[in-house]
């Protein structure tokens, strides 16, 4: 039986984007769908920005095509589908985070409760203090609740846990996760890899506006076959180095870390070399490896 797709919520289609000289984007295709959180990855001024511009209607596309809800981005009724969490935010310091919540609410005809808003974003006990006298990680969550009023179908969370200490980055995965759950689409943006590798559905991986990989984590994962062996081990980490296979060797007192290219071969002269050879772990390439790897290919 042939699998069914949501229609896309938002994407680009062979998206073009100057600046002068500068190719920002080069012809890229990205879709966002409902029910699903598409993590868009690349290093500083890989384009995912631009991207998000396109898709917001706050840049035009110089060749392809960007929509939003299949409307242009400029429609206004598309444009009250989404939800926003940029990196910086224009929030006046005086009001009160209670009065911000009124404030956005009162520009949808159905907005989500004050209630809902301050439970998804764990402000529980700040919503009579002022925006301006709550620390950095707080003022993210109050920006996470407010991109939340209007009910969006397609929330853009741009580094959404900056700032946050594990609690409360913990605490807004849930929400996004519940989110997703509901239907919503949810466009990620994020340096923190492990985010990307727990939350999201699909990856996006940008290099110079290009797109270097894209699909399931484990399918962004599989372009590196490499993996990780860690040991206890008397063996020096000079002579493993030179191993054939080991690309790189380090040690922490006792303990080795091996990146290989492939675990077996190197794991059994691991046995045959070090009688004593104990805790031995092997792991996958992570997303990070992926990362970095395809990032320095396209490079």
């Amino acid at each position: 039986m042939a699998r069914v797709f949501n229609p896309p919520l938002a994407e680009l289609v062979g998206a073009r984007k100057r600046y002068g000289r500068q190719v920002a984007l080069d012809g890229i295709d990205i879709a966002v769908r409902g029910g699903e959180l598409l993590a868009l990855l690349g290093p500083n001024g890989a384009g995912k920005t631009t991207a998000i511009g396109l898709l917001l209607g706050l840049l035009d596309a110089d060749d392809g095509s960007a929509r939003l809800f299949g409307e242009s981005p400029h429609s206004l009724a598309a444009r009250r589908g989404v939800g926003l969490m940029l990196q910086s935010a224009g929030i006046p310091d005086t009001l009160k985070v209670r009065e911000l919540l009124e404030l956005t609410r009162s520009y949808y005809p159905d907005p989500r409760s004050l209630a809902d808003c301050v439970a998804l974003a764990g402000l529980d006990g700040l919503i009579e203090r002022r925006y301006g006298k709550l620390s950095g990680g707080q003022q993210r969550r109050v920006q996470f609740a407010l991109a939340l009023c209007g009910r969006p179908r397609l929330l853009f969370l741009d580094e959404p846990t900056t700032g946050l200490d594990i609690e409360a980055r913990q605490g807004l995965w849930k929400a996004i996760r519940e989110l997703v759950a509901d239907g919503c689409g949810v466009l990620l943006t994020t340096h923190y890899l492990e985010e990307a590798e727990s939350l999201a559905d699909r990856v996006v991986v940008l290099n110079r506006g290009e797109v270097v990989a894209s699909g399931t984590v484990a399918e962004v994962r599989a372009h590196v076959s490499q993996r990780r062996i860690r040991c206890q081990s008397s063996l020096s980490v000079a002579r493993v180095a030179q191993w054939p296979g080991v690309r790189s060797a380090s040690a922490d007192g006792e303990r080795l870390e091996i990146v290989a290219d492939a675990a077996e071969p190197v794991v059994r002269r691991l046995l045959a070399e070090d009688a004593g050879l104990s805790d031995l772990e092997v792991q996958r390439a992570g997303l990070a490896d992926a990362f970095i790897e395809l990032t320095r290919e396209a490079a």
